[in-house]
């Protein structure tokens, strides 16, 4: 993208609640501790303050981790001792403990943090009745838990494993885990079998959390057998924790004959069923906290390991100051606990929100069950994925109209770009005062880089800022940082807190280095392509391994999709670009799932030729443009781009994706099919 035409604004932030922020209070703090630093409560004054937390980042993170209030058991004895790429050290010398800021909240600027008999979480299901914890409620529940897991020999270095859902219990047993200093790590229920097992068998769980099924809309779904064939794969489980989560008796998960020595089993309730003394023990800021897991679309999942120290304080740091949480707020974003959104959701207890968790199906009865939750829970912040938003808008929904969203001052997007009609149809159809909020990064960092700031106005179709501390640019191929309005690769210039201390069962760091910093030695390279406009706002504009290159002009997929999926007639849709050695423009391929009662006909390919000609550019209009049932995507609802195009140049079916890993995998079988009847019978690499 050169020179194209920005989005109106779509929303600005008010003036005395943007003076009110906590944003404004930390620049407030700023100016009258750092030397020659006043930075307003503007966007001049994001500027300013996002400026000097990338000329001084040590600096940045040592006021920041001052005026946020870490608890830490020893402060750091230097905030960052090497900035190299990778080998970043980051809080040398501290101690800290993640679930001890989960679960006794920062209150920074003079706060006051919530009070014992205040509600901590609220965990709503299509599974069972809404449920409630208070702080002390869920102080209590942690504490037992704990004691569970010491009786069951876990201590600091063990991992433990959950087979559930985003409910209240998951939350328990994660920071249970993480204040022995164990490692933590889960799948959501909906992962098939193959799909935990390649994930866990590398980090050899000694106890696993797991549910007997649940129910989504008003299917049913039993997992009792999945898990027993888990377990039964993994020989290094000695306990399974089992919560009755479908209200049916427990079943035994048999023996797991030769495969495994046997482990023990019991309930959720036997396991908490010892009231103890909380505490959390204190483990240096790089101890590993959780493993979290790359999508497994090609290979075996990336065990990414984060740290205590890092994940708290950019955690904190994303939600003080950038979605402006503060004790009392309630915050939730639809997410399993299979994405790292879960993990994103879940620190939002360190400054004091109250956590509303939903599990089910977002759609059931209809797509209006989010938003009827967003009003019943009176949500300040309420995050969701762009697909979702798009849908809404497909649907006709007013949910702005339907029910109360008064209280609602944020609507979080992820998982994908959103487009610039998503963006009007939060201001049109949510309200007029809620902020849209496009965030973009990812399970490697499990943040946001880019995203929103409560002072900073929204363009339609664009991401309004650089996160502070972030360093993120748009490199060319050669490593040269782009001009403004120059689409080019995703990098961070300068190391993070939130990066991943390394990736489990790579001692050497050898992977690790390969897959981040091989592309752009001293930089972290991201795989995504980004613009940058010339006062700070950006563009993504899809993974740039799924890129397509038409005759050396780069195109984004989003693109593609922002027109396509306007037409009422297309529900899907997923293009893929294959190059052509000889110079030429290759073959440009776009499968279409249609909306119910819709079919593809010359009609609709001409249709869908003509916009992306008119509304695009000649180079977009595909060569190839076909009908599936349905176009294959990742449990956390990502298109297989990469995976297809392999699959489209003759690569083995059975090596481009993990089935487990996709939402359907009978969508794949559908394109691997697809791929067969139409590959040229003298050149099998290209279909015709």
């Amino acid at each position: 993208m050169t020179g194209a035409a920005r989005g109106e604004v779509v929303w600005r932030p008010d003036p005395e609640r943007a003076a009110a922020s906590q944003l404004a209070a930390f620049g407030r703090h700023v100016g009258s501790h750092v030397t020659g630093h006043t930075p307003g409560a503007d966007a001049a004054g994001y500027a300013e303050l996002l400026d000097w937390s990338l000329a001084d980042p040590a600096a940045f993170w040592a006021a920041f981790t001052d005026w946020v209030g870490v608890r830490w058991f020893d402060r750091p004895t230097e905030v960052l001792a090497d900035a190299s790429m990778p080998g970043a050290r980051w809080f040398v010398d501290a101690t800290l403990n993640h679930a001890d800021h989960l679960l006794h909240p920062v209150a920074p600027d003079g706060g006051r943090p919530p009070a014992a008999i205040d509600v901590a979480i609220v965990s709503r299901s299509q599974t069972r009745d809404r449920v409630e914890l208070t702080w002390a409620e869920l102080r209590d529940a942690v504490a037992r838990c704990r004691a569970g897991l010491i009786a069951r020999g876990v201590g600091r270095g063990d991992r433990v494993a959950a087979y559930l859902p985003n409910v209240w219990e998951t939350i328990v047993a994660f920071a249970a885990t993480a204040s022995l200093g164990a490692v933590w790590t889960s799948c959501a229920p909906e992962f098939g079998v193959r799909a935990v097992i390649d994930r866990w068998s590398q980090l050899e769980p000694t106890v696993v959390f797991a549910i007997d099924g649940y129910r989504y809309g008003d299917r049913v779904v039993d997992r009792h057998e999945e898990l027993a064939a888990i377990v039964a794969a993994l020989p290094s489980v000695r306990h399974v924790v089992r919560l009755p989560y479908l209200d049916r008796p427990v079943r035994p998960l048999g023996d797991r004959g030769d495969r495994a020595p046997a482990c023990q089993e019991s309930t959720w309730d036997e396991c908490c069923a010892v009231s103890d003394l909380l505490e959390v023990d204190p483990v240096p800021a790089d101890h590993p906290l959780y493993v979290l897991f790359s999508s497994g679309t090609t290979g075996l999942p990336k065990p990414i390991v984060h740290g205590h120290g890092g994940i708290t304080v950019e955690h904190l740091k994303v939600h003080s100051l950038h979605h402006d949480l503060r004790p009392g707020d309630r915050f939730m974003w639809f997410t399993t606990t299979g994405w790292m959104m879960w993990n994103y959701l879940v620190s939002g207890l360190a400054v004091g929100a109250t956590l509303v968790l939903f599990d089910g199906d977002p759609a059931s009865p209809d797509l209006g069950a989010l938003w009827r939750i967003a009003a019943d829970e009176r949500l300040q912040v309420l995050g969701v994925s762009a697909p979702f938003v798009m849908a809404c808008r497909k649907a006709g929904l007013e949910p702005g109209a339907d029910v109360d969203l008064t209280a609602l001052r944020q609507v979080g997007s992820t998982g994908a770009p959103l487009p610039a009609d998503g963006f009007r149809w939060i201001r049109d159809h949510a309200g007029a005062t809620v902020q849209p909020c496009s965030v973009s990064g990812g399970t490697d960092v499990c943040t946001a880089f880019v995203g929103a700031s409560p002072t900073v106005a929204v363009r339609a179709g664009e991401i309004s800022v650089r996160m502070l501390g972030c360093d993120v640019r748009a490199v060319d191929p050669d490593g040269v940082d782009c001009p403004p309005d120059t689409t080019g690769e995703l990098v961070l210039a300068q190391p993070l807190p939130s990066m991943p201390v390394g990736l489990w069962g790579d001692p050497t760091g050898d992977r690790y280095r390969a897959t981040y910093y091989e592309t752009f030695p001293g930089r972290w390279h991201h795989g995504d392509w980004i613009t940058f406009r010339s006062d700070g706002a950006c563009e993504i504009s899809g993974r740039s391994d799924a890129t397509l290159n038409r005759g050396g002009v780069r195109l984004g997929t989003s693109d593609f999709y922002g027109v396509v999926e306007a037409m009422p007639e297309v529900a899907d849709s997923v293009v893929v670009h294959l190059e052509d050695d000889g110079g030429g423009s290759g073959t440009l391929v776009l499968l279409v799932a249609c909306a119910p009662g819709a079919s593809l006909d010359d009609g609709l390919r001409r249709r869908i030729t003509g916009e992306l000609r008119t509304q695009l550019s000649p180079r977009h209009v595909p060569d190839v443009i076909d009908g599936v049932r349905a176009i294959p995507r990742t449990l956390s609802g990502k298109k297989l781009e990469v995976p297809i195009k392999r699959l489209l140049l003759g690569h083995d079916p059975e090596r481009v994706a993990s089935r487990d890993s996709l939402a359907d995998p009978a969508a794949l079988d559908e394109v691997v099919a697809w791929a067969l009847r139409h590959r040229s019978p003298t050149s099998p690499e290209v279909p015709r």
